[in-house]
């Protein structure tokens, strides 16, 4: 079993997750309130991302989710996949409202420009 690391794109949040765990149950360790994990199964198609760089292991997923053309294009359900390498995602669909949120501090104000 290995850990590798999986960067958020529309972020540039990075979380570790193993070979063993699906990538939606290492995003859930983000701490981000709200975030959208439906059944865990592949059946309700919340969790959709693109996997833009890296490979992963893929299970059985609901094609009225995800086509075959979307699965070849990169586009999977993050809780029925599982890192082979370092991977880099989009969040596309439901999740995208909560998990590219962007984040506020109380009381201070965070310029887009600043890094």
């Amino acid at each position: 079993m290995g850990y590798y690391e999986v960067m958020i794109e529309e972020t540039g949040e990075k979380y570790r997750c193993s070979s063993s765990e699906s990538l939606l149950s290492g995003m859930e360790r983000l701490g981000k309130k709200g975030i959208p994990v439906g059944c865990r199964g592949g059946g309700c198609g919340i969790c959709k991302i693109k996997v833009s760089q890296g490979n992963i292991e893929k299970r059985v997923m609901s094609r009225e989710h995800v086509s075959q053309l979307e699965e070849e294009e990169g586009l999977v359900l993050a809780c029925r996949v599982r890192p082979l390498s370092d991977i880099h995602l989009c969040v596309v669909g439901k999740m995208q409202k909560t998990v590219c949120a962007k984040r506020t501090g109380s009381n201070e104000s965070s310029p887009d420009s600043a890094n």
